[in-house]
């Protein structure tokens, strides 16, 4: 189904049950628990299900895009749109969100373990409901993911050190190959500057890397191209959900995981909506169900730790989709080039390129007087946003530092929250 929404200036998505891709972020959480952690599986899943089955009050973040997409997507599945939805109108700002069934199936997965969404319970109710609704995700493809462990890519920006999800990612060699051209600028990066080098990477991304065969080798291409134009100068011509945390012994986590623009469906009997990655337009550029079975979608998320001499220590990501390398570029520039504060580096202004239809690209950034007449001067097309705006992401951060110790930031432009113990 074709879904289409005014958010971020205008959205076509598809979405129902022929969206779904094979979901990951169990498996992976799964693995990672079973590798470093100390708590009780049953423990990390329990406050969950009581924020499920107790309820939250729906944000004004959250409200504004409901507003957007109910019609077109979360109305169509009567589960959906009773959680959802106020009779088929996007709730007002602090209605109480509550699902009881959600809260269930999350004890069920902290009894018995992550793998019951593959090869359990969990996986027979989404592959009877997919196979009632015609769905292309069946219990083969379920039983046979594995989750995957790859080396980080590493990059250096002021005395940081910052690791970044590796192909087939999309999200981490973009940020990777964005902060190894801003580290290598020698003078001030205005926005201008700044502007240019998001320009340059992402039309690389777009022409080369979105449509390539072999997402791994396009993304090694990527940072060896990226690498030329560092070494010559440069030329002068959205519903994810991100985690960060750091504790005090050093140990830094940076998780992000999506739904894309979610697509409507809900899994009978278990409260999960589902994901409509095989719909979202930005991560199948070759073309919708183009890919064989099994293959690793690319993905925009681009989780980030980073270590300084001084033993400090750096959890970062966003969600927002292309804007999650410009929003992590930017915010980490601030930090680490000029010395600003986690907060006050999350807050600054921000800038995206955008490709239009027409080929050409216009800088869309947030209203501030210094990039106006940075990129002015520069003869840049730009659109200029409200300030704060969503469509700019949602940065959350957390740091060890030796100097300030524990420190927690996120990002106005979003629901977030933070928490030091």
């Amino acid at each position: 189904m074709r879904a289409e929404a005014t958010y971020g200036g205008g959205l076509v998505t598809y979405v129902g049950p022929g969206s779904v891709a094979t979901p990951g972020m169990f498996a992976a959480m799964g693995w990672a628990h079973q590798t470093f952690g100390r708590a009780p599986w049953a423990e990390l899943m329990q406050p969950a299900a009581d924020v499920a089955r107790q309820g939250f009050p729906l944000g004004r973040i959250a409200q504004s895009y409901l507003v957007l997409v109910t019609d077109s997507i979360s109305s169509w599945d009567p589960a959906t749109r009773a959680l959802l939805t106020d009779d088929g109108v996007a709730p007002p700002v602090g209605h109480l969100v509550v699902d009881p069934t959600l809260a269930d199936t999350l004890e069920h997965l902290g009894r018995v373990g992550a793998a019951d969404v593959y090869r359990g319970d969990v996986a027979r109710a989404i592959d009877t409901d997919m196979r009632e609704r015609d769905g292309l995700l069946t219990l083969t493809d379920l039983q046979a993911y594995q989750p995957v462990v790859r080396e980080a890519l590493v990059s250096r920006l002021g005395g940081w050190e910052l690791a970044c999800n590796p192909p087939p990612s999309i999200g981490g060699p973009v940020l990777t190959a964005l902060l190894r051209l801003l580290s290598a600028v020698s003078d001030e990066v205005t926005p201008a500057r700044a502007a240019q080098v998001m320009k340059e990477v992402l039309d690389i991304r777009l022409d080369r890397i979105d449509t390539a065969e072999d997402l791994a080798a396009a993304g090694a291409e990527l940072l060896d191209t990226l690498h030329e134009i560092g070494s010559a100068g440069l030329p002068t011509s959205p519903s994810t959900a991100h985690v960060s945390v750091v504790d005090e012994d050093g140990m830094a986590c940076a998780l992000t995981a999506s739904a894309g623009y979610g697509s409507g469906m809900t899994i009978r009997g278990t409260g999960l909506i589902a994901n409509n990655a095989l719909g979202e337009l930005e991560l199948n550029r070759r073309g919708l169900h183009s890919l064989p079975p099994g293959t690793r979608l690319p993905s925009n998320m681009a989780p980030t730790t980073a270590r300084r001499q001084d033993g400090a220590m750096l959890a970062i990501g966003t969600p927002g989709a292309d804007r999650i390398t410009t929003a992590l570029a930017q915010v980490l520039l601030h930090m680490a080039r000029h010395g600003e504060d986690l907060q006050s580096a999350i807050d600054q202004p921000r800038m995206h390129p955008r490709r239009l239809e027409d080929g050409t690209t216009r800088i869309d950034h947030e209203a501030d007087a210094e990039i106006s007449a940075s990129l002015d001067r520069a003869g840049m097309t730009r659109h200029e946003h409200p300030p704060l705006s969503m469509y700019f992401g949602g940065v959350g951060a957390a740091m060890r530092s030796p100097r300030s110790g524990l420190v927690a930031a996120a990002d106005p432009r979003r629901e977030a929250a933070t928490l030091v113990t």
